[in-house]
């Protein structure tokens, strides 16, 4: 009520939908990363480069970043032109927030990559961890409504600390130092999730 005094509902949607379509592009995109590779049979020539794994991934997922980055960027703007959100924060607040979430995104796009065998399996794989993700994840309703065993799932997900991050800087005008918890525990998330991936 503080921070929406109207209580407007696509103040509470609209931030949230900037979390929505940052997950599904950069998780589906780099879903089909390595899965593609080995769909065409050009994973085996990769293996025998002298290319480590990790510059595989970085230059596997580097692209995805700026796709991402632009992405958010647009829907950003987007929600402020045309559906007037107020946007009370530090842009570059949400720009590192919003890498922060890139790298638990792809990193959970990536691990999708390396178990499938085809672009389809990958696709539905990714499909299968975001219904899940946005529906626990506080993007239509408040975490804090939702029953003890769903808020203990929700911890697991990435986009339940996004979309908290999110709201907070367009609403509220929060930084770092107001998100130290979320920020924390989207590091943590993401390094794990990343860490997985890439083993």
């Amino acid at each position: 009520v503080e921070y929406n005094p109207a209580l407007q509902s696509r103040w509470f949607m609209v931030p949230a939908i900037v979390v929505m379509v940052l997950g599904v592009i950069t998780m589906l995109l780099s879903a089909l990363a390595i899965v593609k590779e080995r769909e065409n049979g050009t994973i085996e020539q990769l293996a025998v480069t002298p290319i480590k794994p990790l510059e595989l991934i970085i230059g596997k997922l580097l692209p995805f970043v700026g796709v991402g980055t632009a992405v958010a960027t647009l829907v950003t703007v987007a929600a402020v032109l045309v559906f007037r959100i107020p946007f009370r924060g530090d842009p570059l607040v949400l720009l590192g927030m919003g890498l922060l979430f890139l790298m638990s995104s792809l990193g959970l796009g990536l691990l999708v990559s390396t178990v499938s065998r085809t672009q389809q399996q990958a696709m539905l794989s990714a499909v299968l961890v975001l219904l899940p993700s946005f529906l626990l994840g506080g993007v239509f309703y408040p975490v804090t409504n939702m029953p003890d065993w769903a808020q203990r799932l929700a911890e697991l997900s990435p986009i339940r600390y996004f979309v908290a991050m999110v709201r907070a800087v367009f609403l509220k005008g929060a930084g770092f130092q107001d998100l130290r918890w979320e920020t924390s525990r989207l590091v943590i998330v993401g390094v794990v999730v990343l860490l997985v991936a890439t083993l």
